[in-house]
């Protein structure tokens, strides 16, 4: 009986010593991933500067048909909010922060108890029919997020690029399908850099 009181002591000093653990462990997640489209930057930057065009090619887009959006405004302040019932979806919402069509765009995103990040869209001309695009998330795990949670949330986050990228490279082959019909080019094959 004493030596499984010690076990039990000892697990719970080893998880409470994780927990706390996860106030200080480093919080800060980036990632990014690229593509070269067959398409001018216009092409591809009106797909991305518009809320309203997300549903072409978002990686989210198709996991719920039922999810709800709010979309308001346009250029820096534009805003799509979203409810879902679906997990992997869950509530939000994105604003623009920075708009330079057709070079860049930024953008907050709020995922309300489960914190926030900030994405970038770089996009860089290769030729009159071709552009290098590049898709960051860059997000402070603890940030937003009740005191209680943040070492949970500490955790996730070096667990975020094996979660988010599939998406983010999804969401680009789409963005790439959907820029070149639009350019009247017919789809080349997907290359992505993983970036660090």
């Amino acid at each position: 009986m004493e030596i499984l009181l010690l076990i039990l002591l000892v697990l719970v000093v080893l998880a409470l010593g994780a927990y706390a653990l996860g106030f200080f462990l480093p919080d800060h997640v980036t990632m990014s991933r690229d593509i070269t489209i067959n398409a001018p930057r216009e092409t591809v930057f009106a797909l991305i500067g518009d809320f309203n065009r997300w549903p072409a090619w978002s990686p989210w887009a198709d996991r719920d048909p039922e999810a709800k959006y709010t979309i308001e405004g346009s250029g820096v302040g534009h805003l799509m909010a979203w409810t879902s019932e679906v997990k992997s979806v869950g509530n939000g919402s994105q604003r623009i922060t920075a708009y330079d069509p057709p070079r860049r765009m930024e953008s907050d995103l709020n995922f309300g108890a489960m914190g926030g990040a900030h994405a970038v869209f770089q996009l860089e001309e290769k030729g009159p029919s071709s552009t290098h695009i590049t898709w960051s998330f860059d997000s402070n795990m603890r940030r937003g997020v009740p005191v209680l949670m943040q070492p949970m949330a500490t955790y996730m986050g070096f667990m975020m690029e094996k979660f988010l990228a599939p998406d983010y490279e999804k969401g680009l082959e789409s963005l790439k399908a959907s820029a070149e019909e639009e350019a009247g080019d017919a789809p080349a094959p997907a290359q992505f850099t993983p970036r660090p």
